[in-house]
């Protein structure tokens, strides 16, 4: 009876170191969008229409990666306008006090091509604890097939607060393809892309709402023989809390996407 009981205690504690090491990291740049904690209850979620594709608004009743978050998929979270223009919030419940973050994921995948964003919000003053991700992500395959523009200083002032970061197809995470800059935009409207090929990742942002050379900023490509994802990805679009800590300056945040457009090779 001894030797079962020090059994089913053994395995338990198994069971929840892996659920602890399958929710956290320590490196704030280690594929820190991915949607991790598969035992959290998903909660009804809803479609909503955005630059004419559907997307499923995430919604989970309980804290869930990355970092331990609360996500709500309500229309106080997650909402599109009159204009069509698409609304992501970080908000604050006054009922329990917590933060609720947001995220939207593409019902269909998307291949080669360019990904292009339109957004209105100063997003080179964010507070230090907020991140804001556009990406493309293979669920359940953390580590790989991801391709990240991040706007994030990691919960620490110093450090620069736009990254983009591209993992491996396959092989050893760490060996992601990264970069990092400090954003200093003119004004709040900004575009950025990322171009997708067999063989490389491209990135290129731009000032206002355009793709004119003349706007364009901080181009950067993945290094020769970088082995990017081949397969179709998802997007995901996402507003959450670094290491689920509120804003420092205790301020609710909402970004506006004006469009995203995919053009496929």
């Amino acid at each position: 009876m001894r030797k079962t009981i020090m059994l089913a205690f053994t395995l338990a504690v198994l069971a929840s170191c892996r659920k602890e090491n399958a929710t956290t990291s320590e490196n704030p740049l280690s594929n820190e969008n991915a949607v991790q904690g598969a035992d959290v209850k998903i909660a009804a979620e809803r479609t909503i229409s955005f630059s004419g594709i559907n997307w499923t608004v995430r919604d989970q009743a309980g804290p869930s990666g990355p970092h331990d978050n609360y996500w709500s998929g309500s229309t106080s979270n997650v909402w599109v306008d009159g204009a069509g223009r698409l609304h992501l919030k970080i908000r604050k419940d006054a009922a329990t006090g917590r933060w609720y973050c947001s995220e939207v994921i593409s019902q269909q995948t998307f291949g080669y091509g360019s990904y292009v964003w339109q957004i209105e919000a100063p997003l080179d003053l964010l507070d230090k604890n907020i991140v804001f991700g556009l990406f493309n992500y293979k669920s359940g395959d953390n580590g790989h097939h991801e391709i990240d523009i991040e706007f994030a200083r990691w919960g620490n002032n110093a450090w620069p607060n736009f990254n983009y970061t591209v993992y491996p197809a396959y092989g050893d995470p760490e060996t992601k393809a990264h970069h990092e800059f400090e954003l200093d935009l003119n004004g709040t409207y900004s575009t950025y892309k990322f171009y997708r090929t067999s063989s490389y990742v491209s990135y290129t942002a731009y000032h206002g709402h355009t793709e004119n050379p003349s706007n364009a900023f901080f181009p950067w490509t993945t290094p020769a023989g970088f082995p990017v994802s081949t397969e179709a990805l998802p997007v995901h679009m996402n507003l959450w809390l670094f290491q689920h800590l509120p804003p420092s300056n205790g301020q609710e945040v909402e970004i506006i996407i004006h469009s995203f457009k995919y053009t496929p090779l």
